[in-house]
């Protein structure tokens, strides 16, 4: 349970009223807004979270009363176009959320003013297109298609035309697309039982993100080794479109519905037939488990999904406390800075990754609490780049402290971003940047 500094109650949200009118009403959304802004001026304590707060504080100091008041209306669009809904400000730092009378919920009421600007049609192609993942993907993974897009990719030419046509910065290294998709891989079926322990169900659904399907299958091929080593029966979600993220990240909830309707009806059968379903990327799991059914929340088939999913090393951590994990680890790891990315720790699940990595003889985890500040599409435009490298200094300061041997998050996209920070720094680092789930395989010796 996250405990807010101030507060022994935790942080209570409600379902997400989006198919209200009044929901995406301007008027009934800038009184809200303007509420909102009025308290945050005048606690403040989120400064140093985000370049949201920043920009608030600056539109209020530079206006002509010192006050919200003094802000145009039109102003208030700055601060929400700098919120990327990592909700840290909800879990960590805002004593004024929900149960508390002023009912706060800044990074939802963000949410709110993305969706009301999308109905609008106020959004760029660009933003679109970024976030339509499994399209994508789907083109780009065409052996000769994904082969092309990653050369250009590294041409300097070719990423200052990307820059002035759609927006993407010239100097954001962005994923590979693999040749050959995770989900379109043949593996043999497991030939050991099912042992179910009391915290854990027995078997194991993988949904392998629209990440690990199109640009790094190998996480997946790792997590299924991790899985087959420790005698796991897993499958492979047979059904899976993208989880939404992306499209609530851009305020396109209809889609977000949309999405849920093809993967719920292929999700909920597994959960009742006693699957863990385990997502390799925090930000999918965390759609699953708290967005939908907040967005759904009388939806049966959603909160059922969103009880079977499992972030891997949570389910790992909750194995190992079954006393069904295997801890036959071959090699050390030696020193892993380990960064825990926002939607993890939204999650409530502690810090289970560096309690499972601490498992292996001979390793030191050096561990980085902090946001790295890429969050999915929004680091990668042309007019948030520098805000996130600025967001991530820090973190990649502190990632690099202890001269590590690897350089790793739950979020593979984050990983990228610390490591080109790192080396954007002026930093030498010998780190290889490895995905939790690869440093465990590497550590079984499989």
């Amino acid at each position: 349970m996250t405990v807010r500094e101030g507060s022994l109650e935790a942080p209570k949200r409600h379902p997400i009223d989006w198919k209200n009118p009044d929901f995406y009403d301007e008027a009934k959304l800038f009184a809200e807004l303007e509420r909102t802004y009025d308290i945050c001026h005048g606690c403040r304590r989120c400064v140093s979270l985000c370049t949201a707060f920043p920009k608030l504080f600056d539109l209020i100091d530079e206006g002509g009363s010192g006050e919200v008041d003094g802000v145009p209306k039109q102003k208030y669009w700055d601060v929400v176009d700098q919120c990327y809904l990592c909700d840290m400000c909800f879990m960590t730092k805002c004593p004024y959320v929900p149960p508390h009378e002023w009912n706060l919920d800044f990074p939802h009421l963000m949410l709110r003013a993305k969706a009301a600007k999308f109905r609008k049609g106020e959004v760029r192609f660009r933003d679109k297109l970024l976030t339509s993942t499994d399209a994508l993907g789907k083109l780009a993974a065409i052996p000769v298609v994904a082969q092309a897009v990653n050369a250009m990719n590294g041409v300097g030419v070719a990423r200052s035309a990307m820059q002035s046509v759609l927006g993407v910065h010239k100097d954001r290294v962005l994923p590979p697309f693999a040749p050959k998709k995770f989900r379109s891989g043949a593996r043999p079926e497991a030939s050991f039982g099912v042992r179910a322990g009391e915290r854990t169900p027995g078997k194991v659904a993988v949904f392998s993100t629209c990440y690990v399907n199109y640009n790094e299958p190998g996480i997946g091929d790792d997590l299924l080794a991790l899985l087959a080593h420790n005698e796991i029966p897993a499958v492979i979600v047979e059904k899976e479109a993208c989880c939404g993220m992306p499209k609530l990240e851009l305020g396109d909830l209809d889609q977000v519905e949309k999405l849920k309707n093809i993967n719920i009806p292929s999700l909920v059968k597994l959960a009742q037939e006693g699957y863990a379903i385990l997502a390799p990327v925090p930000s999918c799991a965390l759609m699953f488990k708290s967005e939908l059914p907040l967005m759904f929340p009388d939806d049966a088939e959603v909160a059922l999904v969103a009880d079977a999913m499992f972030d891997p090393f949570e389910y790992f951590i909750l194995r190992n406390k079954d006393g069904l994990l295997k801890t036959d680890f071959k090699k050390p790891l030696g020193k892993v800075s380990y960064h825990i990315p926002c939607h993890s720790r939204v999650q409530n699940l502690g810090q289970k990754t560096r309690e499972t990595l601490q498992l292996v003889p001979d390793t030191k985890v050096n561990t980085v609490e902090r946001c790295a500040g890429h969050d999915g599409t929004w680091g990668v435009k042309e007019e948030y780049f520098a805000l996130s490298m600025k967001i991530g200094r820090p973190v990649f300061k502190a990632m690099a402290s202890t001269d590590p041997d690897y350089i790793s998050s739950d979020c593979p996209i984050a990983a990228r971003h610390i490591q080109q920070g790192i080396r954007d720094g002026g930093t030498e680092s010998r780190a290889e940047k490895a995905h939790p789930l690869t440093l465990m395989r590497i550590a079984y010796g499989i």
